[in-house]
């Protein structure tokens, strides 16, 4: 494993708690935050698709990144989701990132337009990294087509590295495809791959991969960075399969109903602390027989 790849571990892409008003309860992620670094995260992947980021407006989105570091979270512990539909938001999220000491941000293609072409695309992400015009920053691709509808071609992740050298540093992969995960390895030399899905971070670390960005891990997080840690201590085979058995059942738990809702209802049970079973519209919580089934099954 390249040791220069950039960003490398486990980040857990956050939840957002949200207050009686749906509002972004601060002081309840920062503690959610605090916590998950605690239980062995590398890193925050904060404003993501886990942490409801596109329901969410651009002052909402300042104010939880900048919560996060006046909390104590270091700004290199931070990958924000910067990526938006408008190209001038885009921009104005990536320079308020960096002017808080965050140099790397996760950044979706704008996805309200379908059957963009790869020019279209590389012409948006152009004009970012140019309007942006900051040598500190560092972008992490966002590959989620089946929610984005932009599927990010090796083409245009090639041509994006070659035209803007050591600013495309990484790519979460979340659509599902390990196959793809694993091309993506081969073809891009230092390109730090990241899982999006928990279980896939095992594999993906022995074919060369970089770690992940994954929504289980606000339940899981010690697992997932055991198994980061220990994957290749021979010595520590069969508690990284436990931890890798209890990764997969937690995923598949979480799985069972819509993915936030149900997160939030066990995290809500883990702390004892229903106010966490909140969500924004169109988001809906579970019903009173899904949360039933879920927290007994």
């Amino acid at each position: 494993m390249s040791q220069t790849l950039h960003p490398r571990g486990v980040f857990s892409a956050a939840l957002t708690p949200l207050d009686a008003d749906l509002m972004p309860d601060t002081a309840r992620f920062v503690a959610h935050c605090q916590r998950l670094l605690a239980e062995g995260c590398d890193g925050i992947a904060m404003l993501g698709t886990t942490g409801e980021a596109n329901s969410f407006g651009m002052d909402e989105r300042k104010g939880l990144l900048e919560a996060a570091i006046q909390g104590g979270v270091a700004p290199h512990q931070l990958l924000p989701g910067t990526g938006v539909a408008a190209l001038t938001e885009t921009v104005a999220l990536t320079k308020h990132a960096l002017s808080l000491g965050v140099d790397t941000v996760v950044m979706l293609p704008p996805f309200y337009y379908k059957g963009i072409s790869d020019d279209g695309l590389f012409a948006s992400y152009s004009e970012v990294i140019q309007r942006v015009g900051d040598a500190r920053l560092r972008v992490v691709l966002y590959h989620i087509p089946q929610m984005s509808s932009l599927p990010l071609s090796f083409a245009l992740i090639a041509r994006l590295r070659a035209a803007y050298p050591g600013v495309f540093t990484g790519i979460k992969d979340s659509a599902g495809d390990f196959a793809n995960m694993q091309g993506l390895v081969k073809e891009f030399p230092g390109l730090a791959v990241l899982a999006g899905a928990d279980p896939l971070l095992l594999p993906l670390l022995r074919e060369g991969g970089a770690g992940c960005i994954t929504a289980t891990s606000n339940l899981v997080a010690a697992d997932l960075a055991f198994v980061f840690r220990n994957y290749a201590d021979p010595a520590k085979a069969a508690e990284v399969d436990a931890a890798q058995a209890r990764i997969v059942a937690a995923r598949n738990r979480a799985s069972r109903f819509a993915q936030m809702p149900s997160l939030k209802v066990l995290l809500a049970a883990r702390l004892n602390d229903q106010n966490w079973t909140r969500l924004r519209p169109p988001l809906l919580p579970l019903n009173a027989e899904e949360t039933a089934a879920l927290l007994t099954g």
